[in-house]
């Protein structure tokens, strides 16, 4: 097949895809299960490690992933959204999924999802159908792991047909209450749904509300729940611009000296995660992670977009903070960054809880730029304007976020900091516009 054919059978693949969106967040299992009992059910042939919870688990399925990928495994991941190609979504040992693997494997599904809507079933929705083509991909390729992120809440999210090893709950934050609750209990109720008998639970959480929620879905499920934090310590020893480096103490061993690239105190917690998990690996399930391993993964991990520094002089820091507990987490890194002034650029979604991110952010900035995230959950993106307006800041808004972060760049002195920031939509047009202009 010609190049140019490929990618034109690619993006036709990948146009019927996304135009899947039309049926827009359809709760239940029915559907996803109906499709995957066509397709010969690819999961139940997976050895699944499934991470869910509010922020953090995509960090957490990478430092994971890693980690076994540095012990000699072949590790399936899949996470969502994307940042610049649809096919990071899925990808095996680092290795984004083939274009021609896509087409070959949306050509198959095809039909089932035809048959479906002929037999009466709803349409599956494009997360459905993606969900069902990562376990369809994994299989085919014989993954020794595949390390499944939650797409939206737990019990019904379209991931939640999997029998994991280990279910993984990094926390239980605010987000999302339109679907999943108005407290954190509710949300906690929605996530523990993601807790199956015959594995093992852990969770980061520090919340004595959720903890006590987890505990009870755990033992009813009559499976083992380990707690980051109680059960598995650790201790920060130092923190650059760069990378950093903590101690940690896990279920069964201990481990002086550990370094990550990915910054923010957020992120040990993350990493205590990713270990126990492993350490879980080990010892219940027989998988050979050695402690090198364990060092080589963190180190070597990578998360982009995520208090990634993309360059240093001036600094410019791209973080997907989208809700409170995020943007918490970037208010606490900010101050390890020297600089003379910070320009923040911020673009949220509608539905997220937007003043107290600008309360949290806004007063650290000299300046703000305000910028519309490329999705129909935008709203009044400018409304985000006149709440940074009240700390008596200079506040500009452009609505295309690449104008808006080029703005940005050339109102920075080599000694000032850029601070890119908000929803994920936002960030992949922001920071491809930055890495170009930045090359130049």
């Amino acid at each position: 097949m010609s190049n140019e054919k490929l990618e034109q059978d690619y993006q036709e693949s990948l146009q019927y895809l996304v135009n899947l969106t039309t049926f827009g967040m359809n709760f239940g299992l029915e559907r996803i299960q109906e499709l995957l009992k066509r397709l010969g059910n690819p999961e139940k042939a997976l050895r699944v490690v499934h991470v869910g919870g509010t922020n953090g688990k995509g960090s957490t399925t990478v430092m994971i992933a890693r980690i076994l990928r540095e012990a000699g495994y072949r590790v399936g991941v899949f996470t969502s959204p994307h940042l610049h190609d649809y096919r990071e979504r899925m990808t095996i040992n680092g290795q984004m999924i083939p274009k021609e693997r896509v087409i070959d494997e949306i050509a198959r599904v095809r039909p089932h999802l035809e048959d479906m809507v002929a037999e009466g079933f709803e349409h599956p929705t494009e997360f459905e159908v993606n969900t069902a083509l990562v376990f369809l991909y994994f299989k085919e390729e014989n993954v020794d792991f595949a390390l499944i992120e939650v797409g939206l809440g737990g019990a019904i999210d379209s991931t939640n047909v999997v029998s994991p090893l280990i279910s993984v709950i990094t926390n239980v934050a605010m987000d999302h209450m339109d679907y999943l609750g108005s407290d954190v209990v509710s949300i906690a109720r929605v996530k523990a749904g993601i807790i199956k008998p015959h594995s093992s639970v852990v969770t980061a959480s520090d919340n004595p509300d959720v903890i006590q929620v987890l505990r009870e879905q755990a033992k009813a499920m009559g499976v083992p729940l380990w707690l980051v934090g109680e059960d598995v310590r650790w201790e920060s020893k130092w923190s650059g611009e760069l990378e950093q480096e903590f101690d940690l103490v896990g279920l069964h061993s201990t481990y002086l000296k550990l370094r990550t690239h990915l910054i923010g105190f957020h992120q040990l917690r993350n990493a205590a995660t990713a270990v126990t998990v492993c350490e879980i690996l080990r010892s219940e399930y027989g998988a050979n992670i050695s402690r090198e391993a364990i060092y080589a993964g963190l180190r070597e991990v990578e998360w982009p977009g995520r208090l990634e520094l993309i360059s240093l002089k001036p600094k410019v820091l791209l973080d997907g903070a989208h809700n409170v507990d995020g943007a918490q987490a970037l208010a606490q890194a900010i101050p390890l960054y020297t600089r003379d002034r910070l320009i923040l650029c911020l673009g949220m979604l509608a539905d997220k809880e937007r003043e107290k991110v600008v309360n949290m952010l806004v007063p650290m900035a000299d300046e703000i730029i305000i910028t519309r995230p490329n999705s129909p959950r935008a709203g009044d993106w400018r409304a985000l304007g006149s709440l940074a307006e009240q700390h008596g800041r200079p506040v500009k808004c452009i609505e295309d976020p690449k104008e808006a972060v080029i703005f940005a760049l050339g109102r920075l002195g080599e000694n000032d900091m850029l601070c890119v920031t908000g929803s994920i939509y936002m960030l992949a047009d922001a920071r491809q516009a930055l890495l170009d202009k930045l090359k130049h």
